[in-house]
């Protein structure tokens, strides 16, 4: 069937009237990017001038989520089109499931469920459907839905190139300078230094160049700005200066169920990483300006989770949002979500209806004027670009497992404003509208227990039908162990963190004798 289907695009696509050339595809994925991690989308510490071109001249969703808080479901939204419950990747691959869970020492309630381990062969990829269109197909950068060993690797679901894309999740091996010691990435002597992302733009530009005059599809997925965060002195010490003038709150967190939680951005090290990969971005659009390719171009720029406001290097604040990655409230899926459609005129500037990263699918194929015969999640969001009416709908999350970053097991449904989280540990309910309440800070169920109960129904319905695992409560869970953790856990990650913000805004701040690779002498 998949086959009959690709076979039927090929010839809808060659029997249309060539006026004009098919438009390019840029689509950039900033890894953990949170937000309010834009000068355009709020912040005021960090500098985003290249990405904030993209918002200037496309579309700025104010209300876009990606499909989960965590990287691997949400990926493979933004590849297929659908639910983590349908595509099966409700977390990011390599956590801990069911009794193997036990091992992280946690003491908590549930047995998080099994997941899938690599993006479904069965399933048709947006690389996929323009390669069959006779695009050019590239990739550049984190992968994290497969292995070569299972045969799951960018080239095994459509792309033609793989620059860096692979089984990690971060760039642990080699960090953000080079040498980077990825194995689908050759490091050059003459590179020595050169940032990560400016790698994987330069990789980006490259194919570019080499494809000017034909439809291509290049998919810049930066490993930034996941951690380990780091930067150069240079950077740090403009953004050390910017957070000492801005001035310094005496403690940076508060704290969560089970971690603290940043409550300012004042990260140097966070800001100069973002910088780095603002000005990788910068490079591939002055690559198709050069190429006078900026107007055959649409854009998609998005982050793949919320931003790391607690666990991993708490990174950043996502006020007045609450919570971050891994985190059921808002903040663990609202994202930057930007949309450049040059081949559409006078398109919207602002558009706050929610939406979602498994849209981009059938938006992406309406906007390069093919058809769409998948039975995708997704919605095309054309019309909200062009200010036409655009059906209200429910969007759904499904995260049957514990967030690293202090998250729980839970179910979510939002439809408008109103917003429902029902939570597997002790199936309590909260109800938000997010018109009054951004910051989730006032359960309304008692007062809307209708509302409530109907938002309840549609989520129970959609779990029911997407076949969702839900996680089971541990045989071996034991109340007090639990509370004893959390309580010996919170102490000591609080000083923790608060200790490692207090050296990173230290004038005599030194990391490593050469900055994580950056001080070249």
């Amino acid at each position: 069937m998949r086959v009959i289907t690709l076979t039927l695009l090929l010839l809808i696509f060659s029997s249309c009237k060539k006026a004009t050339s098919p438009p390019n595809i840029l689509f950039i994925v900033v890894d953990d990017l949170g937000h309010r991690d834009l000068s355009s989308t709020g912040s005021d510490f960090y500098e985003t001038f290249n990405i904030d071109r993209i918002a200037e001249e496309g579309t700025r969703f104010t209300q876009g989520h990606s499909n989960s808080s965590v990287c691997s479901p949400s990926r493979a939204s933004l590849l297929t089109g659908l639910y983590p419950t349908v595509h099966g990747i409700t977390d990011w691959i390599g956590a801990k499931k069911g009794k193997e869970w036990r091992k992280m020492g946690r003491k908590t309630k549930l047995l998080p469920s099994d997941y899938e381990k690599h993006l479904p062969f069965k399933l048709t990829t947006l690389p996929e459907v323009f390669k069959s269109m006779q695009y050019k197909t590239f990739f550049a950068g984190k992968w994290h839905l497969g292995s070569k060993e299972q045969e799951s690797l960018p080239t095994n679901h459509g792309f033609e190139i793989n620059k860096g894309g692979y089984h990690r999740g971060g760039p642990y091996t080699g960090g953000y300078f080079s040498p980077f010691n990825n194995p689908f990435l050759e490091d050059k002597i003459q590179e020595k230094g050169m940032t990560l992302s400016m790698k994987l733009a330069q990789e980006t530009a490259n194919f570019i160049r080499a494809n000017f005059d034909k439809p291509f599809f290049a998919y810049l997925s930066f490993y930034a700005v996941h951690a380990p965060i780091q930067t150069s002195k240079d950077k740090w010490l403009k953004y050390q200066k910017k957070a000492v003038d801005q001035g310094i709150l005496d403690e940076g967190f508060k704290m969560e169920k089970r971690l603290p939680i940043r409550i300012k951005q004042d990260n140097p090290v966070y800001a100069g990483l973002i910088e780095q990969t603002d000005e990788a971005v910068g490079y591939v659009l002055n690559t198709l300006d050069s190429l006078k390719l900026d107007d055959k171009t649409i854009i998609v720029f998005v982050s793949d989770n919320g931003g790391v406001s607690s666990g991993d290097d708490y990174a950043t604040s996502n006020l007045p949002l609450r919570g971050g990655k891994g985190y059921q409230w808002e903040a663990g899926t609202r994202i930057p979500f930007l949309i450049k459609a040059p081949n559409i005129k006078n398109t919207v500037k602002i558009v706050n209806t929610p939406v979602m990263g498994a849209d981009l699918f059938p938006t992406l194929l309406e906007l390069a004027g093919l058809e769409n015969p998948y039975n995708v999640d997704g919605k095309s969001l054309v019309p909200l670009l062009k200010d036409e009416v655009f059906e209200e709908r429910s969007l759904y999350w499904h995260y049957p497992h514990y967030g690293n970053q202090g998250g729980d097991p839970c179910a979510i449904i939002r439809n408008g404003d109103w917003k429902l989280i029902h939570y597997f540990e002790d199936g309590k309910n909260e109800l938000y509208n997010l018109s009054m309440d951004m910051g989730e800070t006032n359960n309304i169920l008692n007062q809307f227990p209708q509302q409530g109960l109907d938002l309840k129904i549609d989520l129970d319905n959609w779990l029911s039908k997407t076949y969702a695992k839900i996680p089971i409560i541990d045989p071996k869970y034991n109340e007090e162990e639990e509370k004893e953790w959390l309580l010996r856990n919170k102490q000591k990650m609080k000083l923790k963190v608060e200790k490692r913000r207090a050296f990173q805004l230290d004038i005599n701040y030194i990391p490593n004798e050469d900055w994580w690779g950056s001080k070249i002498d």
